[in-house]
């Protein structure tokens, strides 16, 4: 099965798309990687995007298109795949529509990971990462021992900048000026579900496997 997967940051969308790997045998396949293996094999399109990133430029979308056109024609995708941090406009999912029908494929489920922003805000801006080992805790959620503290290897904690509550809510915000349009189209397609990502991880993952159930 070939599966899109949404959600905002802080939503434990990482967590359940390696649960989903895992339970259904499918590759992960996010933007970040795609570009990595391609500029790693070297391919044209892969050097294309590299030249744009060294500039510090947005890769185009027509290189971007092409190198997840690549991607989802090798074999490992043949019976399935997780898509995730693509498309990530209208457009995108446009061209999407057309891989898929250019290589006899579908979208079948579109997943989103629904949760409160005020939740996402306690969530992101709680977090705390050591500087020597990189172990991550929260002040709410797994809170150290000790106040910034590393339980692992006494190193000190501290919130990376991305985390602050001024970047998280600007975040948030580009989300959801960027998603709104693209959870619109996918909602007019009829392939949307959305699940509440404020329940227990695993009763989010049973709720997942409720829409996916029948093709495991």
């Amino acid at each position: 099965m070939n599966i899109l997967f949404m959600g905002p940051p802080g939503a434990g969308k990482g967590t359940q798309a390696a649960n989903i790997v895992n339970k259904y045998n499918l590759p992960h396949i996010s933007t970040g990687d795609m570009f990595r293996a391609a500029i790693a094999n070297q391919t044209e399109l892969g050097m294309t995007a590299k030249r744009y990133m060294d500039e510090g430029n947005l890769v185009p979308d027509d290189v971007t298109i092409g190198i997840v056109r690549e991607r989802l024609s090798e074999s490992d995708c043949q019976g399935g795949f997780l898509l995730d941090g693509f498309p990530r406009t209208v457009e995108q999912a446009k061209a999407l529509d057309e891989i898929m029908i250019e290589l006899a494929k579908s979208i079948e489920h579109v997943i989103n990971i629904e949760v409160d922003f005020d939740v996402l805000k306690d969530r992101l801006t709680g977090r705390r990462i050591c500087k020597d080992c990189g172990a991550t805790y929260h002040v709410m959620f797994n809170p150290p021992k000790q106040a910034d503290v590393c339980d692992k290897c006494g190193g000190d904690l501290y919130q990376r900048k991305d985390d602050n509550a001024e970047t998280v809510a600007s975040r948030l915000s580009v989300y959801t000026s960027q998603t709104k349009p693209l959870l619109d189209y996918y909602q007019n397609t009829g392939n949307l579900v959305n699940v509440n990502g404020l329940n227990d991880i695993d009763v989010v993952f049973a709720n997942i496997e409720k829409v996916l159930g029948s093709n495991s």
